[in-house]
């Protein structure tokens, strides 16, 4: 029996080999959807071309090449929903990777990839809404993303509010899927941390000026306002409420992780500045991720998102290799347990750990991938946990302030429910 499995196995690792041979003779197609015309959005891009490259490198997807389609949606949602189409329709690709915002995610969902039967994963689409419309079966089991959803970083606001003193917050939201959903949370979990929310206030792309919501937000005289913004409008806003005597005590969520809203704003104006995000665990693959990223980068991955492309492309591009070169969007999806199972095989984010996933893979055996997120595991929603950070602004990036483990954010989470 013994002889029976070693010959099993290592016909399957020949047959990964033939594969990886034979990978320039086919390819599949994989759609991506990313706001590559924005400044923090071109490094989450290069992100996930850089895993496709080095599942290429491992053989390629069931031994065919990843050709990877990639398209700008501008963080619009109706530019990604275009692009989409075309992928699907056109390119016929059977799974799409992205795309960052949740107001351009989720009608990708609903009117593109799922009624097509298209696996989509996101690396940080984090509004429940897509939560909920999973749990409602909207979603057909084709949806899976790698961050955490907005109540992290609702979470993490209130606790950094509640230790720095303050008492009062207004709150400014985009006024999207997104934002709506962040800032209802942001004041729950304030409310929650006995702060009193002022006034909540949305935030309309493309206004001329917004010197009427930001009047509205001063004349509640808070102690500090929480940003729940993207950099476009957030520097307008920022501006007007500075000019108009506005705090400096902010909080912002990781929208705002941007050097061109550091530099639109400026520095003098950004000390007491506190940004929260979602953060990877202080594991051995969390530190590898960071490694590998500058020795291909030449930089530190410290914009939102990366580990985040990271995982959710290699997790997706493997699950499609377990599922064959020819698999559906549902057959692709079918298989993402397979390669974040708790107690598979551990295999490590590089060119040699694909490579052993793929093998095992190919055996029918799972695997756990270690990422830059850690160990990635979905819940029945497509959903992840993580621990977060606080940050502020630096003269030469962004610095962390304090790390917030998972157990922390948690318990405050249940202390709110």
């Amino acid at each position: 029996m013994t002889r029976k499995i070693m010959s099993f196995s290592a016909a399957a690792a020949l047959a990964v080999m033939a594969n990886a041979a034979a990978a320039q003779d086919c390819s599949v197609k994989v759609g991506i959807v990313l706001p590559t015309s924005i400044d923090w959005g071109k490094p989450i891009a290069e992100t996930a071309l850089w895993v496709a490259d080095m599942v290429n490198e491992a053989g390629g997807v069931d031994g065919c090449k990843v050709e990877s389609i990639l398209r700008d949606d501008q963080n619009d949602a109706k530019v990604g929903v275009d692009a989409a189409k075309a992928l699907v329709d056109l390119d016929k690709v059977q799974l799409l990777i992205g795309a960052v915002g949740s107001g351009v995610t989720i009608p990708i969902l609903t009117s593109v990839t799922v009624p097509a039967g298209v696996m989509q994963i996101s690396c940080c689409s984090s509004s429940t809404r897509l939560t909920d419309l999973a749990a409602e079966g909207a979603l057909k089991g084709l949806w899976f993303r790698t961050f955490a959803t907005s109540q992290v970083q609702a979470s993490v606001a209130a606790m950094v509010a509640k230790e720095a003193g303050y008492k009062k917050v207004t709150i400014l939201y985009k006024n999207d899927d997104w934002g709506q959903d962040l800032g209802k949370l942001a004041a729950d979990a304030f409310a929650s941390a006995g702060i009193e929310v002022a006034t909540s206030i949305a935030i309309t792309d493309a206004q001329p000026s917004y010197r009427a919501e930001v009047t509205e937000a001063i004349g509640t005289a808070p102690e500090a306002v929480y940003l729940a913004l993207y950099p476009k409008e957030g520097i307008s806003v920022v501006r007007e409420w500075l000019s108009l005597g506005g705090t400096t005590k902010m909080i912002g969520a990781n929208s705002l992780k941007s050097d061109e809203f550091r530099d639109a704003v400026g520095m003098q104006y950004l000390a007491e500045f506190i940004g929260t995000d979602t953060s990877s665990p202080r594991t051995d693959s969390a530190t590898g991720f960071v490694a590998a990223y500058e020795a291909k980068f030449g930089t530190a991955p410290t914009g939102p998102g990366l580990p985040n492309s990271f995982d959710a492309t290699a997790i997706s591009l493997l699950a499609y290799h377990a599922a064959g070169r020819d698999a559906t969007g549902a057959e692709i999806a079918a298989k993402v347990p397979m390669v974040t199972d708790p107690t598979g095989t551990p295999v490590t984010a590089d060119v040699a750990g694909i490579k052993q996933a793929m093998a095992l893979l190919s055996e029918g055996k799972s695997v756990s991938w270690q990422g830059g997120t850690g160990a990635v595991a979905f819940d029945q929603f497509g959903d992840v946990s993580a621990p977060a950070v606080s940050w502020g602004f630096g003269e030469a990036g962004i610095d962390e302030k304090r790390y917030f483990t998972l157990e922390e954010v948690g318990a405050f989470i249940t202390s709110m429910q």
